[in-house]
């Protein structure tokens, strides 16, 4: 894998496969240490597009339109998972790119990377892999209930189907295959287990093997998507040292380079098993950005441009609220407000309110973030608790 030596100065541009919030945040952070940012989005609109210093409009997989990003930035990345391996491969014929494609690749596959963290000694939920109905016709009755997951291309529980047995898992796997975005992909069939807690570690690793990790998060999903993230979780030091020593094994396995985020569940029974992993910042590292002496976007920076990792120590607990275009709905719940009340929110003492810039708000569609900042994690709830009821947050 090609490496920034020396690291690349301030001015350099950096490209970014990929135009959503996560690459908004990106942009920013390089744009603060001064570098500037080429995006490669098709979308005309895109929250990183408006804020780059250049946007290439283009699919991911346009071969002129990464020709032309190789020519002019010295180094490139991903805002999220799903962009082909092929475009990160191309780019890094030229120029430095991390993550790598393999990295990228095994994230995209359920089947893969369960495979891959299987052979690292770490446990996941018990599963077996779905290609046809006699797969789930063979499954063992042990994994029942279960969630039936689409291997490739689900997110925020998209691709997800709760089953209670085997005659629901085959209806749930004719309904996948029965959709064009979809259609013809194979899927895993996932135990339900008793959870007591969700947990995310962020690590971010260089190009030279030296990695650090953020503190552990604490998670609440609704509707399979992340709502709440606590920081510190309230778990005991020996749980959070085993999350972090499994994220950070993970991350050496996989030779990674960039930040990675893995995903725990804590069992009832107070085992830890991993669900998944993404191949670049996280919505649950969001809290970085204020409550941290460096963010885990500022981290994609710095490795990008080959530059030292940064401290991640928290400077003081936080609670991190994911604000979805629920809000925004005159049908919503915030109770016929096209624009939530921004000025009820910043009125907590140390409340700080992210908005994407997005200008179509629809249900379940990540707008932006509030992150609560505070003494202590109970007070910095309360607070979050208020938000969320100001703005009509179901809950």
């Amino acid at each position: 894998m090609k490496r920034p030596v020396p690291p690349l100065p301030p001015g350099a541009w950096l490209g970014l496969l990929g135009g959503g919030q996560l690459g908004r945040m990106f942009c920013m952070a390089a744009q603060s240490l001064g570098y500037r940012v080429c995006v490669l989005d098709p979308g005309s609109d895109s929250p990183a597009g408006t804020v780059a210093d250049r946007h290439i409009q283009a699919d991911y997989l346009d071969a002129a339109a990464l020709d032309e990003m190789a020519r002019l930035c010295g180094a490139a990345t991903t805002e999220f998972e799903n962009v082909p391996a092929a475009a990160l491969d191309r780019l890094a014929r030229d120029i430095v790119v991390s993550p790598a494609a393999r990295s990228v690749a095994i994230a995209q596959d359920r089947i893969a990377e369960k495979d891959f963290i299987r052979g690292c000694g770490i446990d996941v939920a018990p599963y077996c892999v779905v290609t046809t109905q006699a797969d789930l016709m063979a499954a063992e009755d042990a994994l029942f209930p279960a969630i039936l997951k689409v291997a490739r291309l689900g997110y925020d529980g998209k691709g997800q189907a709760r089953v209670a047995d085997r005659t629901e898992a085959i209806e749930a796997f004719k309904a996948f295959n029965a959709q064009g975005t979809l259609g013809d992909v194979p899927c895993v069939l996932e135990k339900r287990l008793a959870l007591k807690l969700e947990l995310s570690v962020v690590v971010a690793r260089g190009f030279d093997g030296k990695a650090v990790a953020f503190p552990v998060a604490e998670n609440v999903h609704r509707g399979g998507i992340l709502a709440v993230s606590t920081v510190p979780a309230r778990i005991d030091d020996s749980l959070a040292r085993q999350a972090t020593e499994a994220t950070l094994q993970i991350a050496a396995r996989l030779e990674y380079v960039g930040v990675l985020c893995v995903e725990f569940f804590l069992l009832e029974d107070g085992r830890l098993v991993v669900n998944e992993m993404a191949p670049r910042p996280h919505n649950s590292g969001h809290y970085t950005i204020d409550a941290c002496i460096t963010s885990q976007f500022e981290q994609q920076v710095r490795v990008l441009a080959g530059l030292p990792l940064g401290a991640v120590d928290a400077l003081c607990p936080s609670v991190m609220v994911n604000l979805l275009g629920d809000c925004w709905l005159p049908d919503g719940p915030a109770g016929g407000s096209s624009e939530p009340d921004w000025s009820s929110v910043l009125a907590h003492p140390g409340v700080k309110l992210h908005l994407y810039g997005k200008t179509d708000a629809r249900v379940g569609r990540k707008m932006g973030h509030a992150t609560v900042l505070g003494m202590s994690v109970e007070a910095c709830h309360r607070t979050a608790d208020s938000i969320e009821r100001q703005l009509g947050i179901v809950r």
